[in-house]
C-alpha cells in the first residue's frame, strides 16, 4: 500500500509518495507560518490532493515536532509551532474529500522508525536514534515496537536532566541534555570561544563572516574538516556529551545499536570517536556486557517523510 509521509518543519513541510519497502515515488513541498496552524492544516490537505492525483494512498503519516497525543490524533504541545492540544488529524481530515487513515506521529519517532525498517538499524530489534539538530531528539525502538509511552510522549530524550542547575532550555528547565548535545550547543559554545579565544577561533570567524553572530554548525564542522584545532576541540566536546549521555541511557534501555543523526552527524568521527570513548569510559559494567555500537543515520533528510508514512500503514 502507498501512504504518504509529511515531515512538517518550522517554515516548510515536506510530504512524499512511500511504498511498502520505504523508497519514495513522489515528492512535493509547500511553504507554511508556524504562526498559522490552519496554514498547516491547508499545506498538507494541498499536497495529498497533488500526490493522490497520480497515485492511489491508503494512509498519511503526519511528523509532528511536539509532544503527540497518545492515540495519534494531535499534538499536545510544540515549542515552535502554534499547536496546543491541537486535534491536526481531524482538522486535516476536514479538509480532504476522501476516506484516508490518517496518524500523526512525533517527528524523531518517524526517523529513529525509518532509520529501523529500512536504515541503519534495519538488522537488530532493540535501537535508540539520537537526532542531533538544533535540539536533541530521540527514538526507542524495543523488540521491535515503537516506544511512545502510557501518554505517547516517550522518548523525549533531550530533556533528560544531565547537569543539575546547568544551561537554561527552551523547555523551561535547566541543565537538559541537548544542551549539551545538539547543533545549538555547539554554536553557543563556538559564539563563546570566538569572544574569549579569538586568536585561536580565526578560521571558525573567518568562515563565518568575521562575526561570532555568523557562526553556524555547519561551519564550525567545516572548519574542524580542514583540521582547525578550536572547532575539533568544540566537536570532541559535544562527542563527549554524547557518549556520556548515551551511557546513561543505555543503562535503562540497553540497546543493541545507538543511530546518530541530524544535521551535526555530518561530522562524522570528529563527533563519534570522542563520543564512542566517553561511551565506553562511563558504560556502567563495561568488560562485562556487550556494548551497543554507534553508527550514523543513512536515511538523511527523507527519514521523518518515510518513517511517518510506514508508521501510518501499522
Amino acid at each position: 500500500m502507498l501512504a504518504i509521509g509529511v515531515d512538517i518543519g518550522g517554515t516548510k513541510i515536506a510530504a512524499g509518495v512511500v511504498d511498502d519497502e520505504g523508497t519514495i515515488v513522489a515528492k512535493t513541498r509547500r511553504d507554511t507560518e508556524p504562526d498559522d496552524a490552519a496554514s498547516i492544516d491547508r499545506a498538507i490537505a494541498d499536497v495529498y490532493a497533488e500526490l493522490s492525483a497520480s497515485h492511489q494512498i491508503g494512509a498519511i503519516g503526519l511528523a509532528a515536532a511536539g509532544f503527540v497525543a497518545g492515540d495519534r490524533s494531535g499534538v499536545l504541545f510544540a515549542p515552535n509551532i502554534a499547536w496546543r492540544d491541537y486535534p491536526l488529524r481531524d482538522n486535516v481530515a476536514a479538509l480532504i474529500d476522501d476516506k484516508v487513515t490518517i496518524v500523526v506521529e512525533n517527528d524523531a519517532n518517524a526517523a529513529g522508525w525509518a532509520e529501523f525498517r529500512f536504515g541503519a538499524a534495519r538488522d537488530v530489534d532493540d535501537m535508540l536514534t539520537l537526532t542531533v539538530g538544533t535540539g536533541l531528539g530521540g527514538a526507542i525502538v524495543s523488540n521491535g515496537e515503537l516506544v511512545r509511552g502510557a501518554w505517547g510522549v516517550a522518548s523525549e530524550i533531550g530533556h533528560m536532566r544531565v547537569v543539575p542547575g546547568g544551561h537554561y532550555c527552551g523547555c523551561g528547565h535547566e541543565g537538559c541534555w541537548e544542551q549539551y548535545t545538539s547543533g545549538s550547543a555547539l554554536v553557543r559554545d563556538a559564539q563563546t570561544a570566538a569572544v574569549t579565544q579569538a586568536d585561536r577561533a580565526s578560521r571558525i570567524l573567518e568562515l563565518a563572516g568575521g562575526t561570532p553572530d555568523g557562526i553556524t554548525g555547519p561551519k564550525v564542522t567545516q572548519a574542524a574538516q580542514e583540521g582547525d584545532p578550536l572547532a575539533v576541540e568544540l566537536l570532541a566536546e559535544l562527542g563527549r556529551w554524547l557518549g556520556e549521555g548515551s551511557a546513561s541511557a543505555v543503562a535503562l534501555l540497553d540497546p543493541a545499536l545507538i543511530v546518530v543523526g541530524g544535521g551535526v552527524a555530518a561530522a562524522g568521527d570528529l563527533l563519534l570517536a570522542p563520543a564512542r570513548k566517553a561511551f565506553s569510559e562511563q558504560l556502567s559494567g563495561r568488560g562485562h556486557r556487550p556494548e551497543a555500537a554507534f553508527v550514523v543515520a543513512s536515511m538523511g533528510n527523507d527519514a521523518g517523510m518515510v518513517g511517518a508514512a510506514d508508521l501510518a500503514r501499522i
